[in-house]
């Protein structure tokens, strides 16, 4: 059986502060960690990268948890982020974790706790992942039940089964294009 515990959680960190500060946190597996630097992409980390450079200095690749299994590897990225908070909700880190453009409104008297909705939105890549997949194994599609009883995300509160969470993931990886609904109310994978 293959070692599980191959997985690790990283930050890099931007040496022109003292201390210096992390800027983004990530989990991966060998060579994960240091990947960001040898592709720079478009994002704000890879702004940030790209400003480190332009000072001549190096980004600092720090693995902070290692022999992980992937879930666990998972947990501590959340946890992580969740306490450090992205830049786009007054924190640290330029994870992309809230979808740029998107504006939470909360009722009154509603305690929204710091990191909470990094947490979510974490969660809700996960969840879209996991149906995505699963759809995209079954050709023939899948109905809303079907996802909710295999992933395990069936409700049995007060003896009904009221699958809205499995529905709303359906109906946001629609929005996005990546799900369709067929006429026999079952959903594929959008062909791409």
């Amino acid at each position: 059986m293959k070692d599980q515990s191959v997985f690790y959680v990283y930050a890099l960190k931007d040496p022109r502060s003292s201390p210096a500060r992390p800027f983004y946190v990530g989990k991966g597996a060998g060579t994960r960690a240091w990947e960001h630097e040898l592709r720079i992409d478009q994002s704000a980390k890879g702004e940030r990268i790209r400003q480190i450079h332009d000072a001549g200095l190096e980004v600092l690749t720090i693995k902070l948890v290692e022999g992980l299994s992937e879930a666990e590897a998972l947990r501590i990225e959340a946890e992580l982020i969740s306490a450090f908070g992205t830049e786009d909700r007054g924190g640290l880190l330029t994870n992309a974790v809230v979808p740029k453009g998107m504006v939470f409104t909360r009722k009154r008297n509603v305690v929204v706790p710091a990191g909470v909705v990094e947490k979510a939105q974490i969660a809700l890549e996960h969840l879209k992942s996991a149906v995505l997949e699963t759809t995209r194994a079954n050709k023939d599609g899948l109905t809303n039940y079907e996802v909710a009883k295999c992933l395990g995300l069936q409700s049995d509160y007060g003896g009904g089964s009221k699958n809205y969470l499995s529905y709303s993931v359906l109906g946001i990886l629609m929005r996005e294009g990546k799900v369709k609904r067929l006429q026999n109310k079952k959903h594929v994978a959008a062909v791409k």
